[in-house]
């Protein structure tokens, strides 16, 4: 693979060219770098310990240890109850999917409309006219009053009598 031509390679902006070729490392700080190294808790180890035991015995398990033991099936056949129940959902979906639509009767349906008794509208045109009186009403009716307040004070033998109760 050839090296491209300089016409080829991208061209840098003169205001970061210029910064790059006046770059000076003196003005850099010097640091000095701190490496930290993080020792696991007590808690960390102790888990990691014991997962460690555990893969442990996991691989040096003894399969020798183990009993071999047949697995019997046992087949246990539904009841009296259950076969009864069966039979009627079987007879039940049969009955669906064997319908015959052409068997129906065709029957033209009444609309009946069922008109308010004359109490009913005496009731509802009572109740209106009430309304209507409510939100028709003229503030430009009312009179002017003025409210008088009466304090009746007790009597000089009514505070007596209270004194001595």
């Amino acid at each position: 693979m050839a090296a491209p031509s300089v016409k080829d390679l991208p061209k840098v902006d003169d205001n970061l060219k210029t910064q790059l070729e006046n770059f000076s490392q003196s003005k850099l700080k010097d640091v000095e770098t701190q490496e930290k190294l993080v020792l696991p808790t007590a808690e960390d180890v102790k888990q990691e310990k014991q997962h460690m035991e555990f893969i442990q015995g996991v691989e040096g398990f003894d399969h020798d240890r183990l009993k071999h033991i047949d697995t019997t099936e046992k087949v246990v056949l539904p009841n009296a109850e259950d076969v009864k129940q069966e039979r009627q959902h079987n007879q039940f979906i049969q009955g669906v999917e064997g319908f015959k639509a052409e068997q129906l009767k065709h029957i033209q349906t009444d609309e009946k409309t069922i008109l308010p008794s004359a109490e009913d509208i005496a009731n509802e045109k009572q109740r209106q006219q009430m309304l209507d009186g409510v939100t028709n009403f003229s503030v430009d009716k009312l009179k002017h009053t003025e409210t008088q307040e009466k304090v009746v004070l007790p009597t000089k033998e009514v505070i007596e009598q209270e004194k001595a109760a």
